[in-house]
């Protein structure tokens, strides 16, 4: 398959209704293009046609793609383009002990993600633009390198206006601006946006600890990340929707999961708490023993699969993360597909897969 087809084909999932394919369905338009970037990245990465040199050409089903292990991009600069191609570097969240993710990104496959993103959002949050109000501080986007914070809150920049942000450059309270916004906006609908941990922390504890509120009842939080901090707090996802609403009256607050090595590939959780799969996307739940495809309700290692990257070969990623899929085109929110939840994160454990094999990247 060419470039061009696997463009018109991808344009073909990205223009479906949200949501509105089955899972037969869904499969049988998007196994195409996962093929199509398969045999991409096997031509246009030395380093990708080496990992997979001992999986068969061409995959027969969704379950047969090779994947990658995701923390392969902190080891390794992967690329499927030049050095002249190359739009910007996105770099994960890394900590002090962990090395950043780096995920090179042109222009198709940068505008390729915040379309993707735009198509997805809008079938939970609307088309109209809304006042937004980002729970972090304004110097996040100045840094050189795109942090995996600061390309979120450039993404959800799409769906806002009159960006106000909650929190000083030194992640205290800015409770002027809070109290203007919620001045202005109160009285309408506003999103909100914030990585979870920082949303915890940052906000709805400081306003605890000064004793402070926001009312902003036609509001609607979007967040993600850092829940592995939380569950060390003893904070779960009910425990931080009511603290949210107690402290906001926000009334509406989705978790994502999405990560820096996929970005514009986002599974937003429903009005009845589960995380849903998009047209463009897949998840396969594995056994961390034998790799094989767990059946639903079996937790297992979670691989994502997008069909949004031809910079990198990041299209189809074993993870860290520990899941279940819950089940398949009957969620009582209406929305067809798969949907599933997350459980945590995997011990700090060796975990298989094409990065084991020896070949020099």
């Amino acid at each position: 398959m060419t470039s061009q087809a696997y463009q018109d084909r991808y344009e073909q999932l990205l223009a479906q209704d949200m949501y509105s394919l089955n899972t037969a369905e869904k499969e049988g338009a998007l196994l195409p293009v996962i093929q199509a970037l398969h045999q991409h990245h096997k031509l246009h990465s030395p380093a990708y046609s080496r990992l997979v040199q001992h999986y068969r050409d061409q995959p027969d089903t969704i379950e047969d793609v090779p994947f990658l292990a995701v923390r392969l991009f902190k080891l390794f600069s992967l690329s499927s383009i030049s050095d002249d191609d190359v739009f910007r570097v996105l770099q994960s969240s890394g900590t002090t002990s962990q090395t950043p993710a780096k995920v090179i990104l042109d222009r198709i496959t940068s505008a390729r993600q915040s379309k993707a993103l735009v198509k997805i959002m809008q079938n939970f949050i609307g088309k109209q633009r809304l006042p937004l109000l980002v729970i972090d501080a304004p110097s996040v986007l100045k840094n050189k390198a795109l942090s995996a914070r600061a390309a979120g809150i450039q993404g959800m920049a799409f769906f806002g206006r009159q960006t106000v942000y909650a929190l000083n450059d030194d992640m205290t309270l800015n409770t002027d601006a809070l109290n203007s916004f919620q001045k202005l906006y109160a009285d309408q609908p506003v999103l909100v946006f914030g990585f979870t941990f920082m949303v915890w922390t940052c906000f709805l504890e400081a306003l605890k600890a000064q004793k402070l509120s926001l009312s902003l009842p036609h509001g609607a939080l979007i967040h993600s990340g850092g829940w592995k901090k939380l569950t060390d707090k003893q904070v779960d996802n009910p425990t931080f929707k009511r603290e949210v609403t107690r402290l906001t009256g926000i009334p509406r607050v989705h978790n994502f999961y999405g990560m820096a090595e996929q970005v514009g590939t986002v599974f937003v959780e429903c009005e009845q708490g589960h995380l849903h799969v998009p047209e463009m996307a897949d998840i396969l739940i594995r056994d961390p023993y034998s790799l094989a495809v767990c059946e639903n309700k079996t937790q297992g290692l979670i691989q994502v699969i997008s069909s949004i990257p031809t910079s990198y070969p990041g299209f189809s990623l074993l993870t860290e993360d520990v899941g279940r899929v819950l089940g398949q085109d009957d969620c009582s929110c209406g929305r067809s597909g798969k949907y599933f939840e997350v459980l945590g994160r995997l011990p700090k454990t060796e975990v298989r897969g094409c990065s084991d094999t020896q070949v020099s990247v």
